[in-house]
């Protein structure tokens, strides 16, 4: 799993001689209205915004994101519509790597939960069977595309762990909503640390959003749980 920043909305107007921010521009169409739209204070508004459900102002501005992945994980992504997406084509390109999972037991009570208790025997196990079935699904994949196989008949030979690589824009306001959802102990592991890796960069990039919505980073976050 790898995410990085790729773009975020430039603005291209000034206020007092500064360059806008990202957040700055947010709380400028917010004042659309307002004879004080230049004021470049905007910290109680954007809370205010927040904290009221003024949500429409957070689609000002838009955040683009390079994730590394799985073909498991990526159809979970693709379900957050609001988004804009470009991902890696097993149609034109051929797929390289695959990415090794870690063994978690099956929730009992909660179908869309796993546990990490299971026993490192169990672990050593899970993870040589993934090695055996990459091993054998690449060989029989190279084979194809020796035969002249399409590509995008051969890709049908690879597990759901080959590795893929998607672009995600979208707006303020979809990454708010995308990971409120995506950082809750509900999501699948390897999803949920996407997410985590997502909600470090958005709080980097904008900061007095985060803390109005009450974001830690991860390490934070990881800090408060353990007491």
């Amino acid at each position: 799993m790898n995410v990085r920043l790729i773009a975020i909305t430039a603005p291209l107007i000034t206020i007092e001689g500064k360059d806008l921010t990202p957040e700055g521009l947010i709380a400028y169409c917010a004042r659309v209205s307002s004879p004080n739209q230049e004021n470049p204070d905007y910290a109680k508004l954007l809370r205010f915004c927040i904290r009221e459900g003024h949500w429409s102002i957070f689609e000002m501005v838009d955040m683009t994101v390079e994730i590394t992945t799985t073909r498991a994980i990526a159809p979970q992504i693709l379900r957050h519509r609001s988004f804009c997406f470009q991902e890696f084509s097993q149609r034109y390109a051929k797929a390289l790597n695959v990415e090794f999972y870690e063994a978690r037991r099956q929730d009992v009570k909660n179908r869309q939960n796993s546990l990490d208790d299971i026993d490192d025997e169990t672990k050593a196990w899970f993870k040589s069977a993934q090695e055996e079935v990459a091993t054998l699904a690449f060989k029989r994949y190279e084979e194809a595309l020796e035969k002249g196989i399409a590509k995008e008949s051969a890709r049908s030979l690879l597990p759901l762990n080959t590795e893929t690589k998607l672009y995600m824009k979208g707006s303020v306001r979809s990454w708010i909503h995308y990971l409120q959802v995506r950082c809750d102990a509900a999501t699948q592991k390897e999803h949920r640390d996407i997410a985590h890796a997502i909600r470090e960069i958005f709080i980097r990039e904008f900061p007095t959003v985060a803390e109005a919505l009450e974001w830690t980073t991860v390490a934070q976050f990881n800090s408060v749980e353990k007491k």
